[in-house]
Protein backbone atom coordinates (compact mmCIF):
# COMPACT_ATOMS: atom_id res chain seq x y z
CA UNK A 1 0.00 0.00 0.00
CA UNK A 2 1.26 3.49 -0.87
CA UNK A 3 -0.03 7.03 -0.41
CA UNK A 4 -1.36 8.61 -3.61
CA UNK A 5 -2.23 12.25 -4.28
CA UNK A 6 -4.54 14.28 -6.53
CA UNK A 7 -5.55 17.94 -6.74
CA UNK A 8 -8.91 19.67 -6.97
CA UNK A 9 -9.25 23.23 -8.20
CA UNK A 10 -11.69 25.11 -5.91
CA UNK A 11 -11.95 27.87 -8.51
CA UNK A 12 -13.39 25.50 -11.14
CA UNK A 13 -17.10 26.14 -11.51
CA UNK A 14 -19.17 23.20 -12.63
CA UNK A 15 -22.49 24.54 -11.28
CA UNK A 16 -24.20 27.91 -11.42
CA UNK A 17 -25.03 29.65 -8.14
CA UNK A 18 -28.68 28.67 -8.55
CA UNK A 19 -27.72 25.02 -9.10
CA UNK A 20 -25.58 25.00 -5.94
CA UNK A 21 -28.40 26.54 -3.86
CA UNK A 22 -30.86 24.01 -5.30
CA UNK A 23 -28.56 21.11 -4.36
CA UNK A 24 -28.14 22.47 -0.81
CA UNK A 25 -31.89 22.94 -0.42
CA UNK A 26 -32.54 19.41 -1.70
CA UNK A 27 -30.08 17.80 0.76
CA UNK A 28 -31.71 15.42 3.22
CA UNK A 29 -28.82 14.88 5.67
CA UNK A 30 -29.01 17.07 8.77
CA UNK A 31 -25.95 19.15 9.67
CA UNK A 32 -24.79 18.59 13.24
CA UNK A 33 -22.06 20.19 15.30
CA UNK A 34 -21.32 17.81 18.15
CA UNK A 35 -17.70 18.65 19.08
CA UNK A 36 -16.49 21.58 21.16
CA UNK A 37 -12.99 21.22 19.64
CA UNK A 38 -12.10 23.39 16.70
CA UNK A 39 -11.32 21.62 13.42
CA UNK A 40 -7.92 23.37 13.32
CA UNK A 41 -6.86 21.83 16.63
CA UNK A 42 -7.78 18.29 15.60
CA UNK A 43 -5.51 17.92 12.54
CA UNK A 44 -7.47 14.87 11.34
CA UNK A 45 -9.40 13.85 8.26
CA UNK A 46 -12.43 11.70 9.06
CA UNK A 47 -13.41 9.32 6.29
CA UNK A 48 -15.87 6.44 6.11
CA UNK A 49 -15.02 4.53 2.94
CA UNK A 50 -17.27 1.64 2.02
CA UNK A 51 -16.14 -1.43 0.11
CA UNK A 52 -14.06 -0.61 -2.99
CA UNK A 53 -13.50 2.99 -1.80
CA UNK A 54 -10.27 4.67 -0.71
CA UNK A 55 -9.38 6.12 2.69
CA UNK A 56 -8.21 9.75 2.57
CA UNK A 57 -5.06 10.35 4.63
CA UNK A 58 -4.36 14.06 4.23
CA UNK A 59 -5.82 17.16 2.60
CA UNK A 60 -4.42 20.68 2.28
CA UNK A 61 -4.51 23.63 -0.09
CA UNK A 62 -1.29 23.99 -2.08
CA UNK A 63 0.52 27.18 -3.08
CA UNK A 64 -1.41 27.41 -6.37
CA UNK A 65 -4.75 27.37 -4.52
CA UNK A 66 -5.69 23.82 -5.50
CA UNK A 67 -6.69 21.16 -2.98
CA UNK A 68 -4.07 18.43 -2.57
CA UNK A 69 -5.62 15.17 -1.37
CA UNK A 70 -3.58 12.09 -0.40
CA UNK A 71 -5.19 8.65 -0.17
CA UNK A 72 -4.25 4.98 0.12
CA UNK A 73 -3.94 3.32 -3.27
CA UNK A 74 -5.62 0.14 -2.01
CA UNK A 75 -9.39 0.19 -1.53
CA UNK A 76 -10.91 -0.78 1.83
Amino acid sequence: MAIQSFQLDPNAQAYTDDEIVAKINAATDAITRESALSQDSLNIVKTSPAGSEYKIKNIQRDATGKLDIEYDDVAV
